[in-house]
């Protein structure tokens, strides 16, 4: 049986939550940053697990869910900054499971999304040591929702593309087919780009995209401080630049930035007094 008291009963019956054995790591998402999005498997492993290894993007306030006595390890990656060697990250995973000790490694948005989840798994199969995956919100289906603004649309677009912003050196993803995925997609969802949004802006736009596309910049997605900016591709690196926001950001270029108009939930834009709310 699970020793956290977080959670009630399964329904119908369907036996006991999932126990973080010892010895064990579980590659968990903590969504992008309102605790309300958390999933209920990620809940079951804050009560049980001994030593929580965290991202920088997850949110502080729900390690105040982990089990009473846990361990917690910062280990986040911050582009620009002092940050742990991902290579180490993920031998502290197996030592801290050769250890005996539960081992929770919690992860913004979702651990497979831009979450270098995969690498780890690759690392403690390579060492032999038992893992889970416990999947997340990713921000950039989540953290849009939050601003309004759908990533699919019947009217809009029949594919979205899910793309990086840098790559493994921090520079403009030089292995992406920009040609391609301007032509080829309706909605482009960039994480990690607002370094370099007016060179990607500018690729885009070679390639065939127009310049008069919208695009949204979502800072702070799904928390209190969210900010969001709407601009066009041609004006993207420019207005970045005088907002004053920071990164981390979800990017979106496509149509479906425009549904804000009257998809933003959370002002609800355009509603007279008597609107459905």
């Amino acid at each position: 049986m699970s020793d956290s008291a977080l959670l009630p009963p399964l329904p119908g019956g369907a036996g006991a939550w999932p126990e973080l054995q010892p010895g064990w790591v579980w590659l968990c998402g903590a969504g992008p940053g309102d605790p309300g999005l958390l999933t209920l498997h990620a809940l079951n492993a804050l009560g049980q697990a001994d030593t929580i290894v965290h991202d920088a993007l997850v949110n502080p306030d729900i390690l105040n869910w982990a089990r009473p006595g846990a361990e917690l390890i910062a280990a986040g990656k911050r582009g620009g900054r002092p940050s742990a060697r991902q290579a180490d990250i993920s031998l502290k995973l197996v030592e801290l499971a050769r250890a005996g000790r539960r081992v929770l490694r919690l992860k913004g948005g979702d651990p497979f999304v831009f979450g270098r989840g995969g690498e780890e798994g690759q690392v403690l199969r390579a060492h032999a040591i038992p893992f889970r995956v416990i999947p997340g919100i990713s921000a950039g289906i989540g953290g849009l929702a939050y601003a309004g603004i759908p990533v699919t649309h019947r009217a809009h677009n029949q594919a979205v593309t899910f793309v990086t912003g840098h790559d493994s050196t921090g520079a403009p993803p030089g292995g992406l087919d920009w040609a391609a995925i301007a032509r080829g997609s309706g909605v482009i969802v960039i994480y990690m780009g607002m370094k370099h949004i007016a060179s990607i802006a500018g690729a885009l736009i070679a390639a065939g995209r127009s310049p008069d596309a919208p695009v949204a910049v979502v800072t702070e997605a799904t928390l209190p401080g969210q900010r969001v900016l709407e601009t066009t591709l041609a004006r993207a690196g420019k207005d970045v630049a005088a907002s004053g926001l920071r990164a981390p950001a979800i990017i979106c270029i496509g149509g479906v930035v425009a549904l804000r108009r009257v998809l933003d939930w959370q002002t609800q834009k355009g509603m007279g007094d008597d609107g459905d709310r």
